[in-house]
């Protein structure tokens, strides 16, 4: 799938900052995506490797959501460094389009401040703090994006992260959720759970090889 496909399903200013990245075929686990309903708001679990564009169809899910007026968005992730470095990345590409803002300090407020935001990047275990104390900023969500999402089955992350999701869907009935994840051994199972459409794909940029190296002598399978 062409980029130019989207042209004009995507709000002009966002397609042109797609359009300066020097795209022109989509990858794809994002033509999938697309094809899967994430242009007109579907829950969607996309299962592929590392760096093979997974971030993107966050991108443009959080992009589409914020600039059709549909609501706000929040993309969740599972450390503070990762959080504000999504931050930074995001600043630079769409600070011109949208009010980025992160949220992963105290865990004990409210942080009412993050309703000037259109997009709030933070953690599982920060967002459980600000929905139990009613952050106003909850209530205009539309899109949320779960990076990461393999880790339900971390022992100590886990929870936190159903806890929210669960919350989430309860409080804000109409929600688009995008799950990302490069490893999950039940994505079927996964993707019935959050009621999304599984998009599976193995292409990566570059191959994988396996093999033995002994006495400085590498043997490929």
């Amino acid at each position: 799938m062409k980029l130019s496909y989207l042209k004009s399903k995507l709000n002009s200013d966002f397609f042109s900052v797609l359009e300066s990245k020097g795209l022109d075929d989509l990858r794809p686990c994002q033509e999938k995506a697309i094809d899967s309903g994430l242009l007109t708001f579907e829950n969607i679990l996309v299962c592929s490797p590392t760096a093979s564009g997974k971030t993107l169809v966050a991108e443009i899910a959080a992009l589409q959501s914020i600039l059709t007026k549909r609501g706000k968005a929040i993309y969740i992730v599972p450390l503070k460094a990762l959080a504000t470095e999504k931050y930074n990345e995001f600043t630079k590409r769409y600070g011109h389009l949208i009010k980025i803002g992160v949220s992963i300090g105290d865990t004990d407020s409210s942080e009412s401040y993050l309703s000037k935001y259109d997009l709030v990047i933070t953690t599982s275990e920060k967002l459980d703090s600000l929905i139990r104390h009613h952050t106003p900023f909850l209530d205009e969500i539309f899109c949320v994006i779960i990076d990461e999402i393999h880790l339900l089955n971390d022992t100590e992350r886990g929870p936190t992260l159903e806890i929210v999701i669960t919350i989430l869907r309860e409080l804000l009935k109409n929600i688009q959720l995008i799950g990302l994840s490069a490893t999950i051994g039940n994505e079927k199972a996964l993707s019935d759970w959050l009621g999304a459409k599984l998009v599976h794909d193995t292409w990566r940029p570059v191959e994988l090889h396996e093999g033995i190296i002994f006495d400085d002598v590498v043997e490929f399978y």
